[in-house]
């Protein structure tokens, strides 16, 4: 044989070795690589399937740990009755009728709504539904003679306009059993442009009782300029007309005797009118009465007392004020200061927050008070918060309304305030303690 190919056939089968010895130790160093690398991997998949679950098991209970903690906060007040739900958007105005048993709302979607108000704790309340006309906005609300019968502030851009709905009671035969089909409230009387273009901040009511006055509604609408305009509930005949000449007015209240309108606007000074009844009853003229002076700052609210001689102010300058005007005005003699107590609302940094709104029990005993979406409850005669609500809406109140007097709440009676808000809800508070 050749021996260079034996040489060749030797090199080719020593390669061929030497190839497979090298190859075998590769492949086995990979499986014991693959090996150490899997196995962790099957060791770990327990852990991985078990950790992701525990993560999620954890981490859902602290989802439902939060959650209950907005429950908690969501959580009623203790004086939080309820809340009456059906507005689409923010409610800006409300207003109880005389027997408290009927809550008129205005919403910004351009809808009046009539609460039942039965009971106060009731699980949900039936309510009658009033479409506006298109193209404005509802601004505030009155009851005018009875609980059938409300006046609708309204803006457009054209100026505001008054709107009074009454129902017509239907006819009905003797021999028909059936209970009729009540017909929507319609209007019964409009006027437009009421106060040249200017927006109406409040429309308050009452009835006028006072001296020869006649037992008729009389109605109070104040304007962002400086003008009040009073009105007759039923007709919707003007009866007075007022200018504050303080720049711009707030709003404006009438007595709940509708003897006087007073009027808190751009300075510290409150204006005082007298309207004047005429023998037969009807208003006569509305004339300048008094001022009242004494805050430093403007006057950002005020409400009448019940019995109609006292006013309550509230003022940039952190003070509250109580008033006596049962004074005899026309031999000048002014009103007096009877209590001034310092605002008991503060911001994080101790700076004293001015109110926002101001309304009194029927009783006379309690003052409920705003500032944005802050709620408090003061006594009347010694200043003291009786409770407050930080977060009585989700945004800032518009309106806050006492029942006129004492409607059922479960078991027993009890004086109520409405609140309303750019929350989109209306909610019914009991009054706190006042021992």
């Amino acid at each position: 044989m050749d021996p260079v190919l034996i040489i060749a056939v030797v090199s080719v089968l020593l390669g061929a070795l030497i190839a497979i010895l090298f190859f075998g130790s590769y492949f086995g160093k990979r499986k014991s690589e693959v090996q150490s690398i899997t196995k962790p991997e099957l060791q770990s998949n327990p852990k991985k399937q078990t950790k992701p679950h525990q993560l999620r098991k954890s981490h859902a209970k602290a989802h439902s740990h939060s959650a209950t903690d907005k429950d908690q906060n969501k959580r009623h007040h203790p004086l939080d009755l309820n809340t009456l739900k059906g507005h689409s958007d923010a409610v800006t105005g409300l207003c109880f009728s005389s027997d408290a048993r009927s809550l008129a709302t205005v919403c910004a979607d351009g809808v009046v709504r009539i609460f039942k108000v039965d009971d106060a704790s009731s699980k949900s309340f039936k309510f009658l539904r009033i479409n506006l006309p298109a193209g404005g906005h509802p601004t505030a609300v009155a009851f005018s003679d009875d609980t059938s019968s409300i006046v609708v502030a309204f803006d457009t851009l054209n100026g505001s306009s008054l709107y009074m709905y009454g129902d017509e009671k239907p006819n009905v035969p003797n021999e028909t059993k059936q209970q009729p089909k009540l017909p929507l409230p319609e209007i019964k009387w409009e006027n437009c442009k009421v106060h040249e273009k200017k927006s109406i901040l409040t429309l308050v009511g009452t009835t006028a009782s006072y001296g020869s006055a006649d037992g008729s509604t009389i109605l109070a609408s104040c304007s962002e300029g400086t003008d009040i305009i009073l009105w007759h509930g039923r007709t919707g005949k003007i009866l007075g007309h007022v200018d504050t000449n303080q720049l711009k007015n707030t709003m404006a209240a009438i007595s709940p005797n509708g003897r006087f309108i007073a009027a808190a606007a751009f300075t510290a000074d409150v204006k005082v009118w007298e309207v004047v009844y005429s023998k037969d009853g009807s208003v006569k003229e509305v004339s300048k009465a008094m001022q009242l002076k004494g805050h430093k700052s403007a006057v950002t609210w005020l409400c009448f007392a019940p019995n109609s001689e006292q006013i309550i102010t509230a003022s940039k300058d952190g003070s509250i004020r109580i008033w006596n005007i049962n004074v005899r005005y026309h031999l000048d003699e002014d009103p007096k200061t009877l209590k001034v107590f310092p605002i008991p609302l503060h911001d994080p940094s101790g700076a004293t927050l001015h109110y926002d709104r101001l309304s009194i029990s029927p009783d006379g005993r309690i003052l409920a008070a705003t500032h944005g979406s802050t709620l408090q409850w003061l006594c009347v005669e010694t200043g003291k918060v009786l409770d407050t609500a930080d977060k009585a809406h989700e945004g800032d109140i518009t309106c806050i309304s006492w029942t006129p007097k004492t409607i059922p709440m479960g078991d027993g009676e009890a004086f109520v305030l409405a609140t309303s808000s750019v929350d989109k809800k209306v909610k019914l508070w009991a009054a706190p303690s006042t021992h």
